[in-house]
Formats: C-alpha cells, structure tokens, sequence
C-alpha cells in the first residue's frame, strides 16, 4: 500500500517512476560491467555477479514470502546455463567493444526470440513483424558492416550469442509458464544460483589473470548485486503488480538509450554514421514489435470485455 499522504496523482505516477529508475539501474548497469573489466577477466566477474545475484534475491525473496521450490529442474537447470551464456558473452565482448555498442546488440534479443519461436513455439510472423524483423537485422548488418576492409567482428559475435542466449531462456521461460505455474521470483533466484554453480568453477580452470580485490572492484560487485539485482528486482515485481506487462516491457526500449549515453560520457564512446543508421533502425524495429504487443493486447482485452 502506498502512503497515505500522497496524493492521487502521485500514487497514479508511482509505477511510472519505478519504471524509471528501473531503466535508469539496468542501463548504467552496462557502463558498470565495462567498468569491472579493469580488474577483473569476464569469467571471473560473471561468477563473481552471479554468486552476488543469487544471494540478493534470496534475501528478497525471503523478505516478499515468495516461493523458492524447485519445478521441472532440468529445464530450468538449462535456463540458469543460457543465462550464464548471457552474462559472460555480453562481458567478453566489452573487453573490445564499447558498453553503449554491445547493450544494442544484445537488446536484438526479441527479434532472436520472434524468430526462434516460430518453429518452437508454433508461434508465426506475420506482416508487421517481418517489418520489424528487417529493420532489426538491417540495423544490426549496418553496425557489424562485415564488408568494411579489416574489421574485427569477434566482439559483435559474442553480443549476438549473448542476444541469441537470452532469446532461448525466453522461449524456454515461455513454455515452462504455460507447462507449471512458476514465480518470476524464485525463477529468476534459480537462474543466478545455477550460474553462479557452473561459472565459479570455469573462472578457476580458464586462464585469465587474477583479479584485482581492490574497494573499486568490491564495489562494483556489491552495486550490481545490491542495485541491479535485489532494488531493481523488487522494482520490476512491484511495477508488474499495477502496470500491464506490455507497458512494464517499455523499459526494454531505454535500457540501451541509457548504456549509450552513459558510455558516451564515461568513456567518450562514439558511434560512426553506418553505427548510428545500424541503432535508429534496431530501435525502430523494438518500438515496432512493442507497438504490435500492445495493440495485441489491447485486442484481446477487448474481446474478453465484449464477451
């Protein structure tokens, strides 16, 4: 419950805000891992964050009373891999690349999952999603430019495996909800505490150069464990609660604008015009499928009113 002396506007604006600060903690999030690079290899970090992010959202799913028992542990086992795989490409790939390149690369992720669910799912494409499908790949062609004389791509790759990785947790996610009923909660707890289980023994055996403890590098460890993760958690769980999925999944478009802009004052990132045309296009192409889901919904909502 809210508190009694807001006013009703302000309790009206409240899921708006969180929505906000949500974008805000999940984009800076990008400059942050870019930032973890200087003391730390990505399989290192990744365990590090994944053992950070399991232990938060125990405690906040501890404190909301929400259920942490274990339903279909194979599948969600091979989600908790695909997340890891999501975490550590995405960090690999920073080690070249610039935080605000990398997040619009990985946030292609729902034209991945588009694709992919048509054959696994049985759920098809139709006329405005291959629009949106085209202005994606299109965007991500013009940032790649693989036809340019001397052009590493290895980092671009591991963005794209990382987009790929989080586009099949979501298609597994999706076909675990219509299977069981599952917590987002204690889904999300399960995910971090398998990453944290398989990526803390692969930062042991790989040869990366050792990490450097220092309050820097704690720091980091302790934001993206408190903030991105047990804040920005309870964020999106209570903005779940009183906004429509379609309008919480608006923060998606933001995320990358922040990394962006941040990397862009952090670190001087700069784009050049084909990079610049590659993210308008990708953008275009993630307003355009967010607009297909909320006219869908707003389709469905008035079928079940008529009926």
């Amino acid at each position: 419950m809210p508190p009694s002396f807001l006013s009703p506007m302000m309790v009206r604006l409240l899921p708006l805000m969180a929505l906000f600060a949500l974008t805000l903690i999940w984009g800076f999030s990008w400059v942050v891992t870019k930032l973890s690079l200087v003391y730390s290899a990505p399989f290192a970090f990744t365990a590090h964050r994944s053992i950070g992010g399991a232990l938060a959202l125990l405690v906040v799913a501890r404190l909301m009373g929400r259920s942490l028992r274990l339903k279909a542990p194979g599948t969600i086992f091979a989600i908790g891999l695909l997340q890891a795989g999501f975490m550590v490409f995405q960090t690999w790939a920073m080690v070249e690349a610039g935080a605000g390149k990398t997040a619009v690369l990985v946030f292609t992720m729902p034209i991945w999952t588009l694709l992919m669910a048509w054959p696994v799912l049985g759920e098809r494409i139709y006329g405005a999603q291959w629009l949106a499908a085209i202005f994606t790949l299109t965007g991500l062609m013009l940032i790649i430019a693989p036809w340019q004389p001397h052009v590493s791509v290895f980092s671009e790759f591991l963005s794209i495996v990382s987009a790929i990785c989080w586009a099949v947790a979501t298609i597994l996610t999706k076909r675990l909800q219509t299977s069981k009923t599952v917590d987002t909660l204690g889904l999300a707890t399960w995910q971090f505490i398998v990453a944290a289980v398989v990526m803390t023994p692969l930062s042991w055996i790989l040869p990366e150069p050792d990490v450097n403890w220092t309050l820097s590098y704690m720091a980091i460890i302790l934001y993206m464990s408190l903030i991105t993760m047990a804040v920005a958690w309870w964020l999106w769980l209570y903005i779940l609660d009183r906004v429509p999925a379609w309008e919480a999944s608006l923060s998606v478009l933001g995320i990358p604008v922040v990394a962006i802009v941040s990397s862009r004052l952090i670190f001087g990132e700069e784009f050049k015009i084909l990079e610049i045309g590659g993210i308008l296009l990708i953008g275009t192409g993630l307003a355009l499928l967010s607009l297909i889901g909320w006219l869908s919904t707003r389709r469905a909502q008035a079928r079940r009113e008529a009926g």
